[in-house]
């Protein structure tokens, strides 16, 4: 189907193509009432359920329901701080990451007391470059003082995990994956979220899996569950998911002990836990997540197809079958002709949004200027994609006409 530029005019009027959306069908409104009809709304059986359905999906033995995907980022990183079997980890120590990643990730790293030290990406995939994680941690003089490498799957594009994981077994690190952008990707066969000591996880609206604000942690590792839940509920010293006490049990305190461990608090904490609507949203949602990305895959298919054509001023997205694509990115490449402000103010005028792809943490985010002097000039490809890097949607809900219609936008502007 191709558009006439009188159609064009006519539709963009009216037509909106959203970076993200949620649309409430009746399996959301069932999930919602659910909750309603059971009188409780606070944590309880939908959150052990999602997080149950969700470790099956991940292939990890534990999950943590948490209210955010920067709250799981603070879990995960405090429960290691915590965990006495990791003695290097501690307040000051290093956190190697991406610079080209959503704010929320290095903001945990900072607020946890850990200090993020920026290694540059690959141009086409957006994640680290192993090869410079390496080449920087043989050239520092105090390798001793760094503890986790942390990983971001940006995008939905799994990062190099084999390589990742046998620098930070050489150098005796911890890697923390931030798969906040990948529900579902593959990495040789395994999801990412599954790669690692433990990783995490957000349910924001645009996200592919979507809740609202919910996010989640996810490990094999038993103390570390166990802590997680602990740390999220303001450091109470019970764990449990749902309280045994109405049912005359506690692992804890007698019964006729006047205490109850919901009260009792043996490590200073946060309050992360989650509603169960979002839980009950993400069950949901779970239940459909082969054929959202499928949906978001063939988009993106159909988008590289009919956008080709312009590869001499764009670079489109590389498509594969094993990646779950939180949105379209585009990168304007070095000569093009058009700048990212006048093409995105372009998709915008024809009701296209569109997002800048984050910017480079430590050069263009001015809550981290205290960083440029030392960081501006040696990341280059990250600097790049966030001066001249974008994206658009791809999501479940547009329709056949919705992304014919991006083509012909794109035609109108680029041709």
């Amino acid at each position: 189907m191709t558009l006439s530029s009188d159609t064009i005019k006519e539709v963009s009027v009216k037509k909106r193509i959203s970076v993200g959306d949620f649309q409430i069908s009746t399996e959301e409104r069932a999930a919602i009432n659910e909750v309603l009809d059971a009188g409780r709304i606070s944590e309880w059986k939908k959150v052990s359920e999602f997080e149950r359905l969700f470790a099956d999906y991940i292939n990890t033995k534990h999950c943590v329901a948490v209210h955010s995907g920067t709250s799981a980022l603070i879990v995960g990183l405090s429960a290691l701080i915590y965990d006495s079997r990791f003695p290097k980890i501690k307040k000051g120590s290093k956190v190697i990451t991406t610079p080209l990643t959503y704010v929320a990730t290095i903001n945990a790293i900072v607020l946890t007391g850990l200090e993020p030290v920026f290694i540059d990406v690959d141009p086409y995939s957006f994640s680290i470059l192993p090869q410079k994680i390496e080449e920087h941690l043989r050239s520092v003089n105090d390798p001793e003082n760094y503890s986790i490498i942390l990983p971001v799957h940006l995008m939905g594009y799994s990062c190099d995990m084999d390589e990742i994981n046998r620098i930070a077994r050489k150098y005796d690190l911890v890697v923390l994956e931030d798969s906040a952008q990948a529900h579902g990707s593959l990495y040789k066969r395994q999801r990412t979220g599954s790669l690692s000591l433990l990783s995490i996880f957000s349910f924001y609206i645009a996200h592919n899996i979507q809740a609202g604000e919910m996010g989640a942690v996810m490990t094999d590792d038993e103390k570390l569950i166990n802590l997680m839940r602990k740390l999220k509920a303001n450091g109470r010293v019970c764990d449990c998911s749902v309280c045994t006490r109405p049912n005359g049990y506690c692992p804890y305190f007698p019964q006729d002990d006047d205490f109850d461990p919901r009260f009792v608090h043996d490590v200073i904490g946060y309050n992360f836990k989650v509603m169960e609507f979002e839980a009950a949203l993400g069950v949901s949602q779970l239940k459909k997540a082969d054929l959202i990305f499928v949906k978001r895959q063939n988009n993106v298919r159909y988008l590289n197809e009919h956008l080709d054509k312009y590869s001499d001023d764009l670079q489109l997205p590389a498509f594969s079958e094993n990646i779950s694509y939180l949105a379209y990115p585009i990168v304007i490449k070095e000569h093009s002709k058009y700048s990212r402000k006048y093409l995105r103010e372009e998709l915008e005028r024809n009701g296209i949004e569109s997002r800048p792809l984050f910017g480079c943490v430590p050069t263009q985010q001015p809550a981290y200027n205290y960083l440029k002097g030392e960081y501006e000039g040696k990341m280059p490809n990250a600097e790049y994609a966030g001066k001249n890097a974008f994206y658009i949607g791809c999501h479940q809900y547009l329709h056949k006409d919705d992304i014919e219609y991006v083509v012909c936008i794109f035609d109108k502007i680029l041709s």
